[in-house]
């Protein structure tokens, strides 16, 4: 009887662990990572607002780019604590497709992934409005449990030198 009862609040704690988890996710606000199409407009947001753009170079079916988008990502997209501080795009480096290029003209995603040597995937740059890298490259995931401190230093280094550079060029 005793391990009956041990079950049963058993059962009744897992259930409600389920169930929270489930309720949450449907109540969590939807958000998506937008995938570049105009780096050239993107480049004049990022002009106008003072902030870099991360881009994450990702590919269709690869469980790591599926973990950065979920796990942190889009949670930072949600939270709205990244809105003044980077514009965060992503671009499918295993598509053909072409897309404007920081310069106005035509680029291929294989062209831009070489450029960023983002072969491997995932790799998150950090880019001013002209496309020059502001701090290190993220390539891949080594640890999940330092990702979202390295992504927040990476982060905060390019505002910082976004900011810089936009006092220096005012001056």
């Amino acid at each position: 009887m005793f391990y009956l009862k041990q079950r049963i609040i058993y059962l009744i704690i897992i259930f409600g662990f389920v169930s929270s988890n489930i309720v949450a996710e449907e109540y969590l606000k939807p958000v998506t990572v937008i995938e570049v199409q105009d780096l050239y407009q993107e480049g004049y947001t990022a002009a106008e607002k003072r902030l870099p753009i991360l881009i994450m170079f990702s590919m269709q079916h690869c469980p790591y780019c599926e973990l950065i988008r979920e796990d942190f990502l889009k949670p930072m997209l949600r939270s709205g604590d990244y809105e003044n501080k980077v514009i965060i795009r992503e671009i499918h480096s295993d598509s053909y497709a072409t897309l404007r290029d920081f310069d106005g003209k035509e680029v291929s995603v294989d062209e831009l992934a070489h450029r960023y040597r983002a072969s491997l995937s995932p790799t998150v740059v950090f880019l001013d409005h002209t496309g020059r890298e502001l701090s290190k490259r993220m390539i891949g995931v080594t640890t999940v449990d330092y990702y979202g401190g390295y992504l927040d230093e990476a982060i905060e280094q390019s505002f910082t030198r976004m900011q810089s550079n936009f006092r220096q060029a005012s001056k």
